[in-house]
């Protein structure tokens, strides 16, 4: 591999001037992000975001055993881009007891999961002691079966309904009370947040799409506050509805600029503009110099931080949105490209298969991804195609297709942790068996 981020094929002038950005390490501008958006050479697009990747995670990609669980899709929100979610009493709602948690933390632990991604509606009638319980509820039934089975659970529009069901969260100071809620969830058991609930970041698209829902600097405030108790996150883009391309960008800017902050609290040193970057810089000898190395879960007793983008398409069927085409795959393949050279600062990109599927997946990987996702087991949020809520791939599966693909397939924890499997029985790789 050249250390120049070359695109020696390329038919636009235009991708020159983001490589030499990119080989100098300056952060990309949003109008580079918009020359990438209007290029017509889609593949010199790619190729600079896979290159920046490899120099990033080398030739290997990731993926997890996990299993999502659903706790409620009752929801006091009706988004328009929503197909999940139901009202109390109808046929399709469902809220699972502790007993079903059991349930499900059981047949995690037998498929050797060291995931279980949890989130679910806006529930308006489950009491504040829900919460804590669920994540207790699995932490203790893992551990009793001898796991330590890692909980992902609550968006920031959670977490921030969840500080209104308890009666903490206050206008004139809602980081206390989301401060509160993260405190005694973490206490529980809880590891981490997922990225959902981000959708994209304005105001107008906000109130055309999803009023009601926690404005973006809601949802970065429940991230910065996660952070600072040293739980790591991840961030979403939901995008090809009623959004426009430079919206898009403004999004990934305002999450690379949480980013920084979180990065910065971890001791990090900015640059002149106040960025931290782990792009390497080519030396006049074509060598490679980086800065900057992502975080390890080890640094997080200093805090948390931004693990991974995950660009999701929207799907319009089922929606009050129907009517829009939605994100064609060439566009899904761009915006991911762009993510990765715009997120300068996130270790990782995800293509998770469930919503690009997973031949799409397999591109992605080329195309500036280093993750796939997961087993996942049972998905209740997007059905592609009208797929079943049942939607599995086993590890003989995402392997082969991350090797297809033309990487070394790593099984991860939620951390980035490499695992070490025998079976369904694991440990992580720099931790010696108990």
């Amino acid at each position: 591999m050249t250390a120049t981020l070359a695109t020696p094929t390329s038919l636009d002038p235009a991708l020159a001037a983001v490589r030499d950005t990119l080989d100098a390490g300056r952060r990309l501008s949003i109008d580079d992000g918009l020359a990438l958006y209007r290029s017509h050479d889609l593949w010199g697009v790619c190729e600079l975001a896979h290159t920046l990747r490899q120099r990033l995670t080398g030739d290997i990609a990731y993926y997890n055993v996990n299993r999502h669980l659903n706790y409620s899709n009752v929801c006091a929100l009706s988004c328009k881009f929503c197909d999940f979610y139901a009202r109390q009493g109808d046929d399709k709602a469902y809220t699972r007891t502790l007993e079903d948690i059991r349930r499900e933390t059981r047949l995690a632990v037998q498929a050797g999961a060291t995931e279980m991604h949890v989130v679910g509606g806006l529930h308006p009638y489950l009491p504040w002691e829900y919460y804590p319980d669920l994540v207790r509820t699995i932490r203790r039934t893992a551990k009793d079966l001898g796991s330590d089975l890692h909980v992902k659970a609550f968006t920031a529009v959670e977490i921030v309904h969840i500080a209104k069901i308890a009666k903490v969260y206050k206008a004139a100071d809602r980081t206390a009370g989301i401060r509160w809620v993260l405190e005694r969830l973490k206490e529980a058991g809880l590891g981490s947040l997922p990225g959902g609930g981000a959708e994209v970041f304005d105001d107008r698209v906000h109130d055309e799409t999803f009023k009601g829902k926690i404005r973006s600097d809601v949802w970065l405030d429940v991230h910065r506050v996660a952070h600072e108790l040293g739980l790591n996150t991840n961030a979403t883009i939901l995008y090809g509805h009623v959004e426009d391309r430079r919206e898009r960008l403004v999004h990934m800017d305002m999450l690379r600029r949480a980013q920084d902050e979180a990065l910065i609290r971890l001791g990090y040193e900015p640059d002149d503009e106040g960025a931290v970057s782990f792009a390497p810089v080519v030396q006049a000898s074509g060598e490679l110099r980086s800065p900057n190395r992502p975080p390890t879960p080890e640094m997080n007793d200093r805090g948390g931080y931004f693990q991974a983008i995950i660009p999701l398409p929207f799907f319009p069927d089922g929606s009050e949105l129907e009517h829009l085409p939605g994100p064609g795959g060439l566009e899904n393949l761009r915006t991911l490209a762009i993510a990765r050279l715009m997120l300068d600062n996130f270790p990782h990109v995800k293509a998770f298969w469930i919503m690009q599927t997973l031949p799409m997946a397999q591109l992605m990987l080329q195309c500036g991804a280093d993750d796939i996702d997961g087993t996942v087991i049972w998905y209740d949020i997007t059905k592609v195609g009208n797929a079943d809520t049942h939607q599995e791939v086993g590890v003989k599966d995402l392997e082969q297709a991350i090797r297809d693909a033309g990487f070394e397939p790593v099984e991860r924890d939620t951390l980035y942790r490499r695992v070490e499997r025998h079976g369904v029985t694991w440990r992580l790789a720099d931790r010696p068996a108990s």
